[in-house]
């Protein structure tokens, strides 16, 4: 079929399983090469490239891999790994095999591959907390069920399914689909739903309308697609993920989040989209300070913290100043008929105090500029002439770009 695929793991613990793989795609008819990432510093036959090559890739060489602390060798050969990935032009597809720190080895290089590439990792961690393995990547995760340590009846049925899921990948055909349209990014919550299904139908026509759920690894997908220029332009309408970042909740996107508009020229229009509330997971998780604050059950999973006055007005001030670091061009608009939908009258999170202490903290942060700018709404945000304010600015910022060369 002409594929080429990395096989990744350490050979040291893990051959057997590793030549087991190599094995079933080769027969498959996929260039199949075993990728070494063991840090004991021993040759190991089956690899095709050795740890010692991957080694080398480390800009400080390949003794700042092969030490004696295992913790900061594992630490040295990820950032080796990610190198040597990104010195290769010629890799169709990657699967890893390991434990929680092979796992933590072997998946920063799969995140730093581009959006599309097949990526499977299987991992004795993969029925827990994947977020930090998988990121805003596009990493398929199986559980192992048995250890990675042998083959056996389990074992060679996990790996052979991770195996022919990877074949699937590379050898399927996805249908084309001429993309003569820009992408753009847009950030959306179960309570602001409304207001951009609305935005899509307007914008899908000139568009290629990418939606992403605010949830922490939401916000840094869409801002890393915008960083690396596959996105033309944001409309972060549900900027929640903040609520989470400096509240404790569950859904932070990390300190990160907006520092996209410092990196990337892009215009930008942001609202304050479900900056009323904080995310935690059941009621019993949620820290003492918190237990008679105004709460919502969002589902038996979920449960939602109204936000308060003073902490919006430190969001906006937080927002503010990431806002200032704009590039592009810029329209932030602050809904004051309510930031979700829970936030109206006859809600239960509806609060006009509290928003209006995160517009005035907005408005006493953002230094404005005929090229950033606030603007107050007198709508809700799922109304239909907030959604449609929103379309007209950005319409007018893309207007405004110059024309791409070629």
């Amino acid at each position: 079929m002409g594929h080429k695929a990395l096989i990744i793991g350490t050979c040291d613990t893990k051959a057997e399983e590793l030549c087991y793989l190599r094995d079933l795609l080769r027969t498959a008819g996929v260039d199949a090469l075993i990728v070494d990432v063991g840090t004991g510093g021993d040759a190991a036959p089956e690899a095709d490239i050795p740890a010692s090559q991957v080694a080398a890739c480390h800009p400080q060489g390949a003794e700042a891999v092969f030490v004696n602390d295992r913790g900061r060798a594992v630490a040295q050969m990820a950032e080796a790994l990610c190198r040597l990935l990104a010195e290769r032009d010629d890799v169709d597809g990657v699967i890893g095999i390991g434990g929680s720190g092979g796992t933590a080895l072997i998946t920063p290089a799969m995140r730093d591959l581009d959006i599309g590439v097949p990526k499977v990792m299987v991992s004795t961690i993969a029925s827990g907390n994947v977020a930090p393995y998988v990121g805003p990547s596009d990493i398929a995760m199986i559980h192992s069920v048995t250890d990675v340590a042998g083959l056996n009846r389990i074992s060679r049925r996990v790996l052979g399914n991770a195996a022919h899921a990877l074949l699937g990948m590379l050898s399927g055909k996805i249908p084309e689909v001429a993309e003569d349209k820009p992408a753009i990014g847009l950030s959306m919550f179960g309570v602001t739903t409304q207001c951009v299904n609305r935005m899509t139908k307007a914008l899908s026509p000139s568009y290629d309308c990418l939606v992403f759920h605010a949830t922490g690894t939401g916000g840094r997908s869409m801002e890393k697609l915008a960083a690396s220029g596959m996105l033309k332009g944001l409309l972060d309408m549900t900027t929640t993920e903040v609520c989470d970042l400096l509240m404790g909740g569950i859904f932070s996107a990390g300190e990160t989040r907006l520092d996209v508009l410092a990196q990337a020229d892009l215009p930008y229009v942001g609202s304050c989209g479900a900056l009323d509330m904080v995310n935690f997971a059941g009621p019993e998780t949620l820290p003492e300070r918190y237990r008679q604050r105004r709460l919502y059950e969002h589902n038996p999973q979920i449960t939602l913290m109204r936000t308060t006055a003073e902490e919006n007005a430190q969001m906006g001030r937080w927002i503010g100043e990431k806002l200032n670091r704009c590039r592009g061009p810029l329209r932030f608009l602050l809904p004051e008929g309510g930031v979700s939908a829970l936030d109206a009258p006859g809600q239960p999170f509806h609060d006009p105090q509290a928003d209006a202490a995160l517009f005035a903290a907005l408005e006493a942060t953002v230094r404005q500029t005929p090229e950033r700018r606030l603007i107050r709404c007198p709508w809700h945000i799922n109304d239909p002439e907030f959604a449609a304010m929103a379309v007209a600015e950005f319409h007018e910022l893309m207007s405004a770009q110059p024309a791409s060369p070629g």
